[in-house]
């Protein structure tokens, strides 16, 4: 991705904060990009038909990710740490909402006792 996000750099003339503006506007573009491949996939689309197969959907998320990836290279030189501690956070948060939701099953498996009764 940096080898990417430094061909596009090195193209524009464009001041950074508008090259940075302009790739995370090119998220948005992607993504609906998604949508349309999904819309055609179902045939939802009147006027097309079934345009587009559930590959096509995949290509398109992958473009999502390509283009975010190399936009967070473009903001940031380090974009692998970033991305990396990131992940890491939402590891982290994953573990708590599993360790929770096991806590909380435990607790509704092993009914109080009924008040003067004893376990």
């Amino acid at each position: 991705m940096a080898h990417l996000a430094c061909l596009l750099e090195d193209h524009s003339t464009l001041p950074r904060e508008q090259r940075i503006l302009l790739q995370l506007l090119k998220i948005q573009e992607e993504a609906g990009e998604v949508a349309e491949a999904v819309i055609g996939a179902m045939g939802q689309n009147p006027r097309k038909g079934h345009s587009h197969t559930w590959d096509d959907v995949e290509a398109e998320i992958c473009d999502v990710i390509v283009t975010g990836m190399v936009a967070l290279a473009r903001m940031n030189p380090d974009a692998q740490a970033v991305f990396a501690r990131h992940m890491d956070r939402i590891a982290s948060r994953d573990l708590v909402a599993q360790r929770e939701t096991t806590d909380a099953r435990a607790a509704n498996s092993h009914p109080a006792p009924a008040t003067g009764q004893q376990r």
